[in-house]
């Protein structure tokens, strides 16, 4: 298992009281779905680690847990490690609802430019995240992520479809 076959769950913060228990930060939009998790991979020196849940208690986006033969004196060298789970446990989405990683490759049309090229990637790293497109002609194409903006995602046909607000495409057409 490579970290390329799971999505990453969250992070081990800091040890939670005296019981070998560990708090994690889920960095997830609804940490309520992994309340019931059995197990999880720990990211240890490059390597994924199964590690087995005990116990999970969840409050907002935190969530302490007691693992499996980790105790006081062995917690410490899980802090700080990221935590993944296979990405066939990720829940399965419907509609214009969409992970970004199932919809790169996606050829991408807008209702008044028609085909306009494919997805090679989702810019996540700003206060928007954006679609990165290569246009048909080579050049490149971003359109912010927003509800109002996505008509469809057909993930049969693997495309979506925009409506860009006016000029947009064009201006990247120049």
């Amino acid at each position: 298992m490579t970290t390329s076959d799971c999505f990453y769950l969250g992070i081990i913060t800091k040890a939670f009281g005296y019981k070998g228990e560990v708090d994690i930060f889920l960095d997830v939009d609804e940490p309520q779905n992994y309340a019931t998790l059995d197990a999880v991979f720990v990211e240890l020196k490059g390597q994924l680690i199964p590690y087995f849940i005990e116990n999970i208690r969840l409050k907002n986006n935190h969530a302490v847990v007691k693992f499996q033969d980790v105790h006081t004196d062995n917690v410490q060298m899980l802090i700080g490690a990221k935590l993944y789970l296979p990405l066939a446990a990720l829940p399965k989405l419907d509609g214009n609802k969409f992970y970004f990683h199932e919809v790169i490759g996606f050829s991408m049309k807008d209702v008044n430019h028609g085909e306009i090229g494919i997805l090679e990637n989702i810019m996540d790293n700003g206060p928007q995240p954006i679609f990165q497109i290569k246009h048909l002609s080579g050049k490149e194409i971003l359109i912010p992520i927003l509800d109002e903006f996505i008509v469809d995602i057909n993930r049969e046909n693997q495309n979506i479809t925009t409506h860009a607000p006016e000029g947009l495409i064009d201006f990247y057409l120049l």
